[in-house]
Order: structure tokens, then sequence, then C-alpha cells
């Protein structure tokens, strides 16, 4: 089973966020990764950006194929993690740590209620697999 820490929030499109107060990062889940496989670029959204829950802020490209992101809240962008420039495999090797992908200034903090706790994010697994 792939790693699932409980104080972050999930998507059902393999994003997590961990928010902190009016702020959030944002990542590729553990699942995500390993689905991928070895991840050879990330591209991201510049800081300042706006960019709307739901809506695509960037892509992952593996050896495998490329995936799309996806905003799991509103928000600004305030960080990109430039080291994924230079070494985007930090998300295959630590994609809950130094392999987050953005951080945002919340639009909207009510959309949380829409993510999916550690134990919900687990069962959606689940029965994706069966």
């Amino acid at each position: 089973m792939s790693d699932i820490p409980n104080e972050n929030l999930y998507t059902r499109e393999h994003e997590w966020v961990r928010i902190e107060g009016s702020k959030a990062e944002i990542g590729i889940t553990d699942h995500a990764q390993k689905a991928l496989g070895d991840i050879v670029f990330v591209e991201l959204p510049e800081i300042d950006d706006e960019i709307d829950s739901g809506n695509e802020f960037g892509s992952v490209e593996s050896v495998k194929a490329v995936s799309s992101l996806f905003m799991p809240v509103s928000g600004r962008i305030t960080a990109v993690n430039t080291e994924l420039k230079d070494s985007p495999e930090l998300i295959n090797e630590e994609c809950y740590d130094n392999g987050w992908l953005i951080r945002v200034e919340l639009k909207n903090s009510d959309e949380s209620a829409d993510l999916l706790l550690a134990e919900e994010y687990e069962e959606f697994l689940l029965d994706e697999e069966s």
C-alpha cells in the first residue's frame, strides 16, 4: 500500500494538500509517483498565477507518460519548487517532503471540505484497484 500521511488532504486525481492557515503546499501522492515511474521533467506555473480548483496547473513527465496536474484548491501561486528543474526525481524519492510542487495563498478555505482525509483516500485507492 502507498504511503498516506494523515496530516495531508487528498484528491481523486492523486494530488496531496497540506494546509496551514491561509497557505497550502501541494504535491502528488506516493501512489501517483509509483504509477508514473521515474519522473524526468516537471512543468509548473509562474509565481503569482491565480488558478482555480479543478484547473490544470502543470504536468509531470515520466519515462512512461505525461500526466496533468490539477489544482486541489483555488489560490495564488506563492512558490514553485525550483529544485525539481534539475532534480525531478525528488518527486519519486520524497513526494511528501522535498518533492513538493507548489505553494499557494488560498482563495477560499472552504474548498478543503471537498478533499479526502487520509483514510478516505486509502479507501478510494482500494476501490480503484478492485
